[in-house]
Formats: C-alpha cells, structure tokens, sequence
C-alpha cells in the first residue's frame, strides 16, 4: 500500500497543518491502494506562499533555463513511465496493458514534449511601430485536476504553465492521487526549483475552494464537470483571477448516408469504451440514418461484445472499471432511467458483467432508439454508454447533434472527406474528429458552451498561460537588446 501522507511544497515532503488521512480505493478490487491526507486553507496558504516567493525568480528565467528544465523532466519521466502507468492502474483501474501503459501514462509526456517545441519557438515579444508587444507569465497558478486521464490533466496543465515561466500549486483529484505524487517526485528528481511545483491533497469543498478564492492565486485551471466548474468560477471571482475550464461533453458521432458503416460504427463503439468511458469527449450519441438502424445495431453489438471487461493487470483485459463506487452507482443509475424511459437494450444494461462479482465494472452498453430529449442523451453518463440516435436528413442530423449545452468534441463519419467536413463546419464544438481521425497533441482541445472556457494543448495552452502587456515608445527589440526572454 502506497502512503502519500505528505504534500509536496517549496521543494520539500512536509506534513499536512492538520492530519486527516484518506484511503485511496482499488476499484478493480475495492481494497485500499494507498492513504493520502486531506489538505485544509493552512496548507494551501503555505503552498501559495511558497509559489509566490518562487515566482520573482522563476518569472525571470530565461527561454534557455526553461528548455533545459523542461529536457530534464522529460528525461526522468521516461524512467518513470512503468511506474506513472502502474499508479494510473490501481488508483482508477485502467488497464495496464491496453491503457495505462500505452495511452495513459505516455500522454503526459507527450504534453511537455510539445510544450518544450512551443518554447522554444515561442514570440515572447515583438515591434508593432514603436511600441513593444510582451508577453510575461501569468503568476501564480492553481491546478485542479480530475481522476479519469491524471497524468494527461495534469500535464496539459503543468508543463505549459512551466514553460511560460509561472508557479502553481496542484490539487490531484482525491479519488486518483497516487499519480500526482509520482509526478511531483519526477519533477523534483528533475531540478524544479523549490516553490515552482507545489502539490496539496485534498476535496473540492475545502482545497478545491481556498485554490480558487486565493487572493494570492493569479489564475485557476480546471478540469471536471460542469458542475463544479461553475462553483470554481463563482469562487474566483471575488478576486477577479483568469479562469480557465474544461469541463463535461456529450459528443455527437455522426455517420453519414454512404459512410463504410462496418469502419464507421465499429471505430465509434470502441472509442466509446474506450477507458471505460470515462472520458469528456466520448463519442456518446451516435446518429445514423434510419434505414440502417437495424444494421448499425448489429454492428455496434458485435463491436462492444469484442470488449473484454475484467482485471486491469491481465493483458487480455481492454476495459475495467469505474474508478470509485459513486461513479458506478450513477452509471449504473443512468442505465436503469434509458430503460425506465424506453430506450432499446442492444447490448449489455444493468449490473456487473457476468463472472465479476466484485469490483466496480459496467457492461458495455449500447442503447437504440433513442431521442434527443432522453435523459441518457442529455446528461453526460461518463461510463460505457452509447446511445444510438436515428435521423431522417442529414439538416435533422445537424440540429440535433447541436442540441446540446455542451460543445466539447464532435464525430463525423462520412462517404468522402469533403462530405464530413461540410458537416464537420456546422457542428458548435471545439474539436472535430473527421472519418477516423485521432487527436492532436499539438492542437487545441476545449469547448464551446457549457464545455468551458479557454484551450489546452499546444501553443494555445500554452498562451492561456501569458498576459499581454504593450510598451508604448519602446526602442526596437533589436536595439533593445531583446528584453529578459
């Protein structure tokens, strides 16, 4: 069992002001992981504190120092992969071979590698006629992560936010916290210097809470629902701080008249599992015309049949379980109201899948029929749950793929690219996947409406990162020496 009992802050493992230890649950096998400690305002106080001496130094490194730091982390982290991959497993049971190891813990490397190619590139300040357009860090910065891609989250987060010269305090979420922890070791085996990365456990009502209201803090980036989203910004606005969001989806899946139904319904029932679900831009509401709605069932039956659901640590297994009981109970609960109000069972429906008695695992379930207004088409289930949608015209696909408060990811399948993405242009989402298409480290990634405020990835997190200042009657950058970056 893992003991995380302390917060990582200026550099240092220190005890918590108040000791109040918590379990972290296996929820492949319910049993305890590891014991971390739920942080409180004196903790955060401190971290802050700390964050805030480190920035009147770290503000002013150079690219330079930063590119190094950035190598260095990169480099230890590629020593730690097995490990990031093996904490990923037991804290919210993905599984180690088909996910943890080759999705999970890969992909908060991949954020600093990118963000190392976005510095190093970075126009930190250029000549508009005489006046001079900087760009400085934003300050000091809180990040609150979610349990359900962690090293990704926190990654997309950090490694931007230490290229463009800021300090921070993280808050992991509670449920997965054991990869926080071997995160900030990686950073401190790589040389952050003390106060730069600070890490306090704890709940969104207390930790969450004193990260958002902090005078202190300049900024705060979230990811989770939109729920807590929405508290988060309340709370940073009595100080008036930067707010970025990223927060719930219910992605439409497209398939068009004359798209390869096999390829295109196969692609989005495996996406759809996908980490059991549990993922903001999950392709959850398939359309497809009606004619073939017989058909696309078949499919998709087949397709979440070749879904082997079990124990994260053996290597057949390509789904596992929620990551805690509240999240099985309320997908488990979802289920039962598609059903109450009249969706058709293609595949999976209610309770553990057969031979797994315990542990939190869902059936992969497909849903048919159903219509927009469905509380499993409108609510975001973050499970293993698709719900087919039948249209009559490709105008009536549209509307409804838009008919949504969320605008984080769209899916669209079509006979030919330049058919997809005619579609793809129309749909209010800030990412769209064409006929297959993966995504982008180097992109963007966030959403319109109720799916957040701001971007991540790329240069675009990175600049999330920046405030702009002006310098009227500057010297030329050239005559001026090019400035401390």
């Amino acid at each position: 069992m893992r003991d995380y009992t302390k917060f990582y802050i200026d550099g240092q493992w220190v005890d918590p002001a108040k000791p109040q230890k918590l379990d972290v649950i296996n929820p492949a096998t319910e049993g305890v992981a590891g014991v971390i400690s739920l942080g409180t305002r004196a903790d955060v106080d401190r971290a802050v504190a700390a964050a805030r001496r480190a920035f009147e130094t770290f503000s002013r490194t150079s690219r330079e120092e930063r590119v190094a730091l950035l190598e260095r982390i990169i480099a230890v982290y590629q020593t730690r992969l097995d490990d990031m991959a093996q904490a990923i497993s037991e804290e919210m049971g993905a599984p180690l071979a088909t996910v943890a190891t080759p999705q999970q813990a890969p992909a908060g490397l991949g954020h600093f590698m990118v963000a190392l190619g976005v510095l190093k590139e970075f126009e930190f300040e250029r000549m508009q006629g005489t006046t001079a357009i900087v760009r400085e860090p934003v300050g000091v910065c809180g990040l609150i992560t979610p349990w359900n891609w962690p090293a990704n989250q926190i990654a997309c987060k950090v490694a931007p936010a230490l290229a463009a010269g800021c300090t921070m305090v993280l808050k992991p979420s509670e449920i997965a916290p054991l990869s926080g922890h071997v995160f900030a070791e990686i950073l401190h085996e790589a040389g952050v210097p003390p106060g730069v990365f600070n890490l306090v456990d704890g709940d969104g009502p207390n930790v969450g809470a004193a990260i958002s209201s902090h005078p202190d803090i300049d900024m705060v980036s979230f990811t989770g629902s939109t729920r807590a989203g929405i508290l988060v910004e309340k709370a940073a606005a009595d100080t008036v701080k930067k707010v970025a969001l990223e927060l719930g989806g219910k992605s439409p899946n497209i398939i068009l008249e004359g798209a390869p139904l096999e390829q295109a319904v196969g692609h989005g029932v495996l996406v759809m599992m996908n980490n059991t679900g549990q993922s903001c831009n999950a392709p959850s509401r398939m359309l497809v015309p009606r004619k073939h709605l017989a058909q696309v069932e078949a499919i998709a039956a087949a397709a979440a049949a070749t879904v082997v659901t079990g124990d994260p640590a053996d290597p057949k297994t390509g789904m596992g379980p929620q990551s805690s009981e509240a999240q099985w109970r309320r997908v488990q609960s979802l289920i039962e109201q598609g059903i109450k109000e009249g969706a058709k069972v293609v595949c999976g429906g209610p309770g553990r899948p057969e031979g797994l008695g315990r542990g939190y695992y869902t059936k992969p379930t497909v849903f048919s029929n159903v219509t927009n207004d469905m509380t499993i088409a409108r609510e975001e289930i973050f499970g293993p749950v698709l719900c087919i949608l039948p249209y009559d015209t490709e105008e009536e696909a549209i509307r409804i793929a838009n008919d949504t408060p969320y605008g984080l990811s769209a899916y669209v399948f079509g006979d030919t690219h330049e058919h997809a993405s005619r579609v793809g242009s129309r749909i209010r989402a800030g990412n769209v996947h064409l006929n297959g298409a993966g995504l982008d480290m180097a992109g963007s990634f966030g959403g319109y409406k109720q799916s957040g405020l701001g971007r991540e990835w790329g240069a675009f997190g990175f600049e999330e990162f920046l405030e702009t200042k002006s310098v009227f009657g500057a010297e030329p950058a050239a005559k001026a020496g090019g400035g401390v970056f």
